[in-house]
């Protein structure tokens, strides 16, 4: 499983990376290789999450053809969707005129009426796991437990269900 999550720099991006790799294998012994990458500044320009995850050995760690693309802005998207070949799950707020197969979401907002909009991409990453269910819920609830600050804990998770939630939903239709 190839994984793209791409957006700008201070969204958590690679937090939800980070999050679903530890899930992945500490919590369901799976295998993970987990690759950052920035654009020239750290806060507010492009950047990606590249995860691979696989119940075998991964031989090579860079994702060449993503099974799925996880989009919180506009760029993270157009300069990802060349290397998609299977849906997009994106935030609807930020990434308009998606033309491909996918997934939205407004996790922006939902992550607002939580009074914390940073914690959209724990919204995003909930829904996207809500409706591929390539994690099971609570292994990923286990590594925000372990992965996060103990003071933003509850936050996370909030926002974590409230995606997963609506991917359920989604996944349905």
């Amino acid at each position: 499983m190839e994984i793209i999550i791409a957006g700008f720099g201070g969204q958590g991006i690679m937090l939800a990376g980070y999050l679903l790799g530890r899930a992945a294998t500490i919590y369901e012994g799976k295998q993970a290789v987990f690759q950052e990458s920035y654009g020239p500044e750290a806060r507010g320009s492009a950047c990606k999450a590249n995860l691979k995850i696989s119940d075998e050995p991964i031989d090579y760690p860079i994702v060449e053809s993503a099974d799925y693309l996880i989009a919180l802005s506009k760029e993270g998207y157009e300069l990802n969707e060349p290397l998609l070949r299977g849906p997009v799950i994106y935030d609807s707020s930020l990434v308009p005129g998606v033309k491909r197969k996918g997934y939205g979401i407004d996790a922006t907002g939902i992550a607002e009426s939580l009074h914390n909009r940073i914690v959209a991409n724990m919204v995003i990453t909930g829904f996207f796991l809500g409706v591929t269910k390539i994690i099971k819920k609570e292994s990923f609830e286990k590594a925000i437990e372990s992965g996060v600050a103990k003071r933003f804990v509850e936050l996370n998770k909030t926002a974590f269900e409230a995606g997963y939630s609506e991917g359920i939903i989604n996944a349905e239709k």
